[in-house]
């Protein structure tokens, strides 16, 4: 709006006026303190600490590296509500309560210990921290503030085996394992039983590195395995060392935890792959929510913690389409790996036709299936 000249001077003048009368009775009036409702609006709640230990580096490319992907889609999901931390290469030993001990010293609230050989100085750590929850990763012991979680990795073991069963052509398999405890030895089991589903004359060799993590172990054991025979390679061991080796040597293999393509292209048959990111995410989320309690948690492809990605171009169709209807059925429950009748390679019948493995049995697996050479270090006569 325009007002004529002498509107205009008696309008600024006023305004003029206002203002003066303004700024003086302000400046007489005493300040003000900030009520309780505007103290609590400036200062923002105190992130929760969430710390993670790693048994292996995270440039392993599997284990570890997935669970560190996890890590920071944990950071993404939840922004400034909560701060990470993480230790890697901390050994399975005592050393590692020293590792748990720091880091509920450095104010970390969630504490994640991501390796079977953390379940003792957790137990430990735990019992003298109650304020304080932590998780173990495969572990089976529990306390007030002590979480189990593990992923059903023989899931993705199977879909690896129907695909190896598929592609082999001496029908003789290999495996590097890790560490002879009921988790690897069921995934070897339930690698020799996917590729036995589409070809009974299947065998698998088992090397053992006893070792999680260490690329000229696992090296030389792929080495020996394809030197005995096998065309298609597994592992239960960290790093890519094996899928090297089969390109190196001109066999196939699969990757193991993370998606491992692009260290062997031409070797590589497919990944099984292990998500830890929905666990992690509820996990934190019930901390948050003070909803947190003890337990266990066992997920797999229908919780949508287990997959196969990346399956080579030439895995013929219907291979591929056999992959995508067990995974459905792993969806929906219409399909179980351990169901009877399944022989032990002694001959012994472990599950009766029809019979199911539950959680109890498969948590306890110390035999191999029949088709499977050798016997289970340690596991007796």
């Amino acid at each position: 709006m325009t007002f004529p000249a002498s509107r205009r001077t008696f309008a600024l003048a006023a305004l003029a006026a206002a203002a003066a009368l303004t700024a003086c009775s302000k400046k007489d009036e005493p300040p003000v303190a900030a009520g309780p409702a505007a103290s609590a609006a400036a200062a923002k709640p105190e992130p929760l600490k969430i710390a993670f230990a790693y048994v292996g580096p995270v440039g392993d490319g599997g284990w570890t590296f997935a669970h560190d992907n996890a890590r920071k889609a944990l950071e993404k999901e939840f922004g400034d509500k909560i701060a990470t931390t993480f230790v890697e290469k901390v050994p399975e030993a005592a050393d590692a309560e020293r590792v748990f001990n720091d880091l509920v010293g450095q104010g970390n609230k969630l504490v994640f210990g991501t390796t079977f050989g953390y379940m003792e100085p957790l137990l430990k750590v735990a019992a003298e921290h109650k304020d304080v929850k932590f998780e173990h990763a495969t572990g089976y012991k529990t306390a007030d503030n002590l979480r189990t979680y593990d992923s059903r990795t023989y899931e993705g073991a199977y879909l690896a085996g129907v695909i190896a069963g598929s592609m082999t052509k001496t029908n003789t398999l290999g495996v590097v394992g890790s560490i002879p405890i009921p988790e690897v030895i069921r995934n070897i089991n339930s690698f020799t039983l996917g590729a036995q589903s589409v070809n009974p004359k299947i065998k698998t060799k088992v090397v053992w590195v006893n070792e999680w993590f260490d690329p000229p172990k696992e090296t030389d054991a792929a080495t020996a395995l394809i030197n005995g025979g096998a065309d298609v390679l597994m592992q239960n061991t960290d790093s890519a060392a094996v899928l090297k080796t089969a390109e190196e040597k001109g066999k196939r293999a699969f990757g193991w935890d993370s998606d491992m393509k692009a260290y062997g292209p031409k070797a590589h048959l497919g990944s099984a792959v292990i998500n830890w990111a929905p666990y992690y995410i509820q996990a934190t989320r019930e901390a948050l929510d003070g909803k947190w309690a003890t337990g266990k948690a066992w997920w797999g492809v229908k919780e949508g913690a287990i997959d196969m990605v990346s399956i080579a171009d030439d895995v013929p169709a219907e291979v591929k389409a056999k992959v995508e209807a067990v995974k459905a059925g792993l969806k929906d429950g219409s399909f179980v790996i351990w169901k009877g009748p399944i022989i032990d390679n002694g001959g012994k019948e472990v599950l009766a036709k029809d019979a199911l493995g539950d959680d109890a049995f498969l948590g306890g697996i110390k035999f191999f299936v029949k088709g499977v050479e050798g016997k289970v270090p340690g596991a007796g006569k």
